[in-house]
């Protein structure tokens, strides 16, 4: 097929009637064709996306490209930043040789330019403290983070119950904890009698997992003050797009921390965004890098869960873009539900390698301009294939493209421009303050304390009423003892026998002395 129908085909794919981003330009035979554009239509990018290719490939720049694009159309944006190195995009890029030939190539000018920036974190990064309560996640989201059976699924809603019933908040995972060993201690006999007996096992199962859960991190992200998603889709005053970036470097091997947090945050998107149905342009655009630590170890439950919510959340015109190495990465349910598809190079030094290649090159459309195969492992570093949904939600043809340079610095902004940020920032100024108010875990424990000084008060009065006893039990028989003496016959005979010889003792010493005193008397006569 020749130059001409190609160019052709490139320019009617790639026409779009609404907004759209520039990528870059269409390569044939290994040439730029200068000013056939290949563009990303805005109206679609609500249909999710996915950057797949292998490390050194350039995809990271290619998130970077899209990202600051749509922050440049008012489109906020949220990144997920695994390696720490998209920070780049909040400062203008150097210009450099390099950079003006391949603009040149592609047939537009270079100009510098950043984006507004904003820093998250739910750990020791710098930035805005992004915080949920265990009552946010409700029972369902939290038993599957805990990849709970269902009898503990069961036990976690009916905590959740109780909870209500009784003005408990949930807030924090010690809450939780709190709460498990008091149905099961203190207070066993009042929750037995309102929702059941539960089984101290299962009990012990729910607080083993949650503290897994601790030993990640956790507890760093459960509590308040809870994080208001609305915050994410904010514009600055020149009605660029903010960029969120959720700094997660020092979450890489903490996988379930990480798989937690997203599936949270996209949860919470789901439920409070409005439904805004075809909209001209994504309502927030969402980047996951790094996305095979979302899906690596996850459970059944939470791939189902993620699956779901992907499928659902286009409706709240929000985009997803998962950034990988190879979209075997992503499970097929998920891929299954991708409108934008970006590949660069991949390796093939293993067999394994191979079929995976042969398996991407199959998500792609035909083509008579490509062998597919053969071109994914000889792609350069900033080329990728591309393909996208127009506007009619047909995939446009693909293009082998040469991707621009990003307009931002694509390196790491410096810890002092990162602090100048960070001290600047709104988000940081409402949500790093420390909030403990009174929750589940300070109630229950004034409950323990009261029921423990009630029952020390008992025990007291127990072992006191005892005492009581037991004198009142001694003076009755130390008194019987002596009424069986003196009632005994034979103390009786004793007794009166005593008596007697006593009697005569005194009368006979008494007549003695009467008798001497007459004979005296009488002697005097």
């Amino acid at each position: 097929m020749s130059k001409e129908k190609f160019l052709q085909e490139i320019e009617k794919g790639y026409t779009f009637k609404g907004n759209s981003i520039v990528l870059g330009a269409a390569m044939l035979d290994g040439e730029t064709q200068t000013n056939a554009l290949v563009k990303l239509p805005l109206k679609m990018l609500n249909r999710h996306g996915l950057i797949a290719g292998a490390t050194g490939s350039g995809k990271t720049k290619t998130l970077q490209i899209i990202a600051e694009q749509l922050s440049a159309n008012s489109v906020p944006v949220l990144l997920m930043d695994v390696k720490g190195d998209l920070s780049g995009i909040g400062v203008p890029s150097d210009t450099h040789p390099k950079i003006e030939e391949r603009h040149t190539a592609i047939g537009m000018p270079f100009v510098p330019d950043s984006s507004p920036v904003d820093f998250l974190s739910i750990s020791d990064e710098p930035g805005a403290r992004l915080r949920a309560t265990v009552t946010e996640f409700g029972p369902v989201l939290f038993s599957k983070i805990l990849e709970l059976n269902s009898t503990q699924s069961s036990i976690v809603s009916v905590i959740f119950k109780y909870c209500d019933d009784q003005g408990l908040p949930l807030l924090d995972l010690k809450d939780m904890k709190k709460t498990l060993n008091y149905v099961m201690d203190e207070g066993k006999e009042e929750f037995k009698k309102l929702y059941g007996r539960m089984s101290s096992a299962s009990i012990g199962a729910i607080t083993r997992k949650i503290i897994e859960l601790e030993q990640q991190g956790a507890e760093r992200f459960f509590g308040e003050r809870s994080f208001e998603v609305d915050d994410l889709c904010r514009l600055d005053e020149n009605g660029k797009g903010m960029v969120s970036i959720i700094r997660l470097t020092d979450l890489q091997h903490r996988p379930k921390l990480f798989s937690t947090f997203m599936l949270q945050i996209l949860a919470e998107i789901y439920a409070t965004f409005p439904e805004e149905g075809d909209i001209e342009q994504p309502k927030l655009a969402i980047f996951i890098d790094e996305a095979h630590l979302v899906f690596d170890k996850a459970s059944d439950a939470l791939m189902d869960q993620i699956e779901s919510i992907i499928k659902l959340i286009r409706s709240k015109g929000v985009g997803i873009f998962f950034v990988t190495q190879n979209p075997a990465d992503v499970p097929d349910a998920v891929l299954g539900q991708l409108g934008l598809k970006i590949q660069h190079a991949l390796r093939a030094f293993t067999a394994k390698d191979r079929k995976a290649i042969k398996l991407a090159a199959q998500n792609y459309p035909l083509t008579d301009h490509y062998k597919v195969e053969k071109l994914l492992t000889e792609l350069g570093i900033g080329e990728a294939l591309v393909t996208v949904l127009n506007e009619k939600g047909i995939p446009t043809p693909l293009a082998h493209t040469m991707l621009r340079a990003p307009q931002s610095r694509m390196d790491v902004l410096s810890e002092m421009e990162i602090s100048n940020i960070v001290g600047n920032s709104k988000l940081v100024k409402k949500y790093n303050q420390e909030i403990d108010r009174e929750s589940a875990y300070e109630i229950l424990n004034e409950k323990i304390e009261e029921y423990q000084s009630e029952a020390h008060q008992e025990e007291l009065q127990k072992q006191q009423a005892k005492a009581k006893k037991s004198r009142s039990k001694s003076r009755r028989k130390e008194k019987s003892t002596f009424e069986k003496i003196v009632n005994n016959t034979t103390t009786r005979q004793i007794g009166r026998t005593v008596a007697r010889e006593l009697t005569r003792g005194l009368l006979g010493v008494f007549g003695i002395k009467t008798t001497r005193r007459r004979r005296n008397s009488n002697s005097w006569f």
